[in-house]
């Protein structure tokens, strides 16, 4: 199995993403240890894993406060006496309209909150990746050149927080730690049905250049394989697995 005997921290895991990445990495062998605002969905998804024979552990952590995040993590740690895996899945609670119309503290919502909690979890976490000479941190959202009207400042968050992965890999790689962007262009199902699911389904796939768009089962197995030691090559970068939908240059 790709992550056997890891140990590997998920935030964000109370959503859809979050727990697709948790259930692919148990399947691979780690224990996950999933954090989330939202106490009841982390534990049930940590009750799910558990039934279905896997390791889990829930607990409720707001990945925006500091001295929350330092004591999950250093829980973990002083735990397990290791931690291998980061990942960070929180949405970023934008606001998405014309720059010209949105309230200022609507526009910054989004950027302050991606590049703080992933400031914060990953620094947490690199600390005891640093003791041990390495671990992986990862990302979601990524960036690119495209971009659409009216989104506020989501899109300039994904962009902040990829500068910020990149200053993250320039100083952690001597200590071994790879940091690593999962980007995808759009989730159909991580939208819920209430919201137009079909509407947006459609419209995300036209976009791509395979006719399909990236499934949450895609983004769990892409996820284990950059986490694992197979993919040991690989850091500052952005795994691109939106089926076309966004190119890179």
């Amino acid at each position: 199995m790709l992550l056997e005997d890891k140990v590997a921290l998920v935030h964000g895991a109370g959503g859809a993403i979050g727990g697709a990445v948790a259930r692919s990495f148990v399947r691979e062998g780690a224990t996950v240890f999933l954090a989330g605002r939202t106490g009841a969905k982390v534990s049930r998804l940590a009750r799910e894993i558990r039934a279905e024979g896997g390791a889990a552990h829930a607990s409720e952590v707001d990945a925006l406060d500091e001295a929350a995040v330092d004591a999950f993590v250093d829980g973990v740690a002083a735990q397990t006496g290791r931690i291998d895996v980061s990942f960070n899945l929180i949405g970023v609670g934008d606001v998405q309209q014309p720059l010209t119309e949105i309230a200022v503290d609507d526009f910054l919502a989004p950027i302050v909150t991606a590049t703080r909690s992933h400031f914060l979890t990953t620094r947490a976490a690199a600390r005891h990746m640093s003791a041990r000479g390495g671990g992986v941190v990862l990302a979601f959202g990524g960036s690119g050149t495209q971009t659409l009207p009216g989104l506020g400042g989501f899109k300039i968050a994904l962009d902040a927080l990829e500068g910020l992965r990149r200053q993250w890999a320039c100083e952690l790689g001597a200590s071994g730690i790879r940091v690593v962007t999962l980007k995808t262009g759009g989730i159909p199902e991580s939208v819920p049905a209430s919201e137009g699911r079909d509407e947006i389904a459609a419209e995300l796939t036209r976009s791509t250049l395979l006719g399909r768009t990236a499934t949450l089962s895609d983004v769990g197995d892409v996820a284990a394989f950059v986490a694992s030691d197979r993919a040991r090559t690989m850091t500052s970068a952005t795994v691109n697995i939106s089926c076309g939908a966004l190119v890179d240059y």
